[in-house]
């Protein structure tokens, strides 16, 4: 199948609402692309809930009743899109219209700008040292084929996992994140601490302020932290170093450290490692009730996890991040950043502008 008639797949597949996910793993030139019926979908209500299962994972960054943890599972898996066997997607029944409205509000500069500022206020009284804030950005849809923007999002971001899904009751999905959260090696795995970000530079040499080396810090100890919880002491890291990805750049470290401890609990460790301070902030219960209460949007899936969980007995989980939620009129992205005592509100504002460029330069492209 070549790219044109992959394109062409997805289209057909979002035309008739058919439940899937496809997604290229970072490097890799081909997509992968899981089909099922509505029934092939199950909804966990506890992010745990996942030991022993196998499937596609979507989960959200908090559970909500309507914004579960979804597992879609193989009903046609095709590892290689260039090699894939010839099927109808007639064959599959359509996922049932959502009632939902898609009625967004989205904040002014000067919202976000007073937001932060309180935040930063809020840090410095001492019960918080970091929270990731976000936002969600509006672009008109105009008719841009879909696939066309998957296939297109992947060559502009190798470094990152490009996905799409359309799923029950999450709707459609894209994104390109370059952040693992959990991924099988043989017997062993690897776990990233990343955070941190800057504009790309063409000529590859960067200079990390103390902010984001802090910043990256706190997630790097937190993973130590859940390390120690599942008795894993053992363990081999690489990093901190510059990790480019789409239109911005940012510090990793990652750990490596054997499946043994683990195999029989992933649902667990995952349940504990999910959010990190790289999308939630620390203290973790801290921040995570200071979102709640402050963000005026529901994150949904954005900062949530995806990937294969235990499919052909792989396990490549990533942070949703760089993502959008695609809806018949619009294009609805969701960018944020890590707020500590050091941040500058308009410098965060410029930050979000920044990891929106990695999707609007693939939707704004389109248009042309």
């Amino acid at each position: 199948m070549t790219n044109t008639e992959f394109t062409g797949l997805i289209d057909q597949l979002l035309d008739r609402n058919i439940a899937f996910a496809s997604w290229y793993f970072p490097k890799e030139s081909h997509a992968s692309l899981l089909i099922g019926n509505p029934e092939d979908a199950t909804f966990y209500h506890q992010f745990n809930q996942l030991n022993g299962e196998q499937g596609f994972v979507f989960a959200p960054f908090r559970i909500t009743e309507k914004s579960p943890v979804i597992l879609l599972k193989p009903g046609l898996l095709i590892e290689n899109i260039h090699s894939a066997p010839c099927f109808d997607p007639a064959d599959f029944t359509p996922i049932a219209n959502s009632e939902e409205s898609h009625s967004y509000q989205f904040i002014s500069k000067d919202e976000y700008l007073q937001g932060i500022e309180d935040t930063v206020a809020e840090i410095k009284q001492g019960n918080l040292s970091k929270v990731i804030m976000s936002r969600r950005i509006p672009s008109k849809r105009n008719g841009q084929s879909i696939g066309k923007l998957f296939v297109d999002l992947n060559e502009k971001t190798p470094n990152a996992m490009t996905y799409l899904v359309n799923l029950p009751l999450a709707g459609t999905w894209m994104g390109a994140t370059p952040e693992v959260l959990l991924c099988s090696q043989n017997d062993s795995y690897e776990t990233v601490s990343l955070a941190g970000t800057q504009t790309r530079r063409a000529d590859g040499e960067y200079y990390w302020h103390t902010k984001d080396i802090e910043e990256q810090a706190f997630v790097s100890r937190y993973m130590l932290d859940v390390f120690f919880q599942f008795d894993i002491h053992r363990y081999r890291t690489v990093g901190p170093e510059t990790l480019e990805s789409g239109k911005v750049a940012h510090l990793k470290t990652s750990f490596f450290f054997q499946s043994e401890k683990i195999n029989g609990c992933l649902g667990n460790f995952v349940a504990e490692l999910h959010p990190t301070p790289a999308v939630c902030g620390l203290p973790k219960e801290l921040a995570h009730e200071y979102i709640r209460q402050h963000e005026k949007h529901q994150r949904k899936y954005y900062t949530g996890y995806l990937g294969p969980w235990r499919l052909q007995n792989e396990m490549r989980l990533f942070v949703n991040l760089r993502c959008m939620e695609v809806l018949p009129e619009q294009f609805v992205l969701y960018v944020g950043g890590g707020i500590t005592a050091k941040s500058v509100p308009e410098k965060e504002w410029e930050e979000t502008l920044q990891k929106a460029q990695t999707l609007l330069s693939v939707i704004e492209k389109e248009e042309e």
